[in-house]
């Protein structure tokens, strides 16, 4: 039996044998958010190294939750969440509503990363009121160091959306200028971006029909909108 077992025959002692080891959890939640391709789960898992990363991937295959098919595009390989895995969901689900309702913010608010912040905006922005040309919209966080400060988003007519942490050249339609902890409690819900341009937090220059849709096209997080209980 593995060192560290719990020992006991309950199923939850089981499921945590499985699930409870470090970033496991986060590498399922990824999973669960439409990642596939290591590299994109790498840019959710920002400060997870790739060796642990590989390692929780085999773990995971090793107890069927997942599997490592050929890639449906291009060379290489993704990795599927099997039936197993897929019954993980509404578990990632609760304990997101959870820790949204019960965690207090400021310690939240303590783990920002720009990167992560940029990489679940770019999954949850809804392209419905975007223009049906491509857009591309930078995002500055004047406070953070010169490789980290600039982002853009780019979005395709057919709806896809591109993060990129390298100017990619395009014409920008919209910039926005936050600082990251504000930019961050938009996107759980934690304050209307109405008042943060109104208190000068975020600010936007550009094009404003873009401008005047914001609130409908900047996605947040999945769990904004659940009943906070703690401040």
């Amino acid at each position: 039996m593995a060192e560290g077992s719990y020992r006991q025959f309950c199923p939850v002692a089981m499921a945590a044998e499985i699930l409870g080891a470090r970033w496991t959890l986060m590498v399922v939640r990824e999973l669960v958010a439409g990642s596939t391709r290591f590299n994109d789960l790498r840019r959710g898992l920002t400060r997870m190294s790739p060796a642990l990363l590989s390692k929780r991937l085999k773990d995971l295959e090793a107890a069927g939750i997942v599997e490592r098919v050929p890639a449906r595009e291009g060379e290489g390989h993704e990795y599927r969440l099997t039936q197993a895995g897929q019954e993980l969901q509404p578990v990632i689900e609760a304990l997101g509503c959870w820790g949204h309702r019960w965690v207090e913010s400021e310690l939240t608010l303590e783990n920002l990363d720009a990167g992560l912040l940029m990489w679940d905006m770019r999954r949850n922005l809804n392209t419905q009121p975007m223009p049906r040309r491509k857009t591309t919209i930078l995002l500055l966080y004047p406070e953070l160091p010169p490789q980290d400060r600039r982002w853009w988003l780019v979005v395709e007519p057919d709806g896809t959306v591109d993060l990129c942490s390298v100017d990619p050249g395009f014409d920008v339609a919209l910039h926005i200028t936050a600082d990251l902890r504000a930019m961050t409690e938009i996107w759980l819900g934690l304050l209307p971006i109405t008042r943060a341009i109104d208190t000068r937090r975020i600010t936007l220059v550009g094009d404003r029909e873009i401008e005047g849709k914001i609130q409908r096209w900047l996605g947040l997080s999945p769990f904004a909108a659940v009943e906070r209980k703690v401040a």
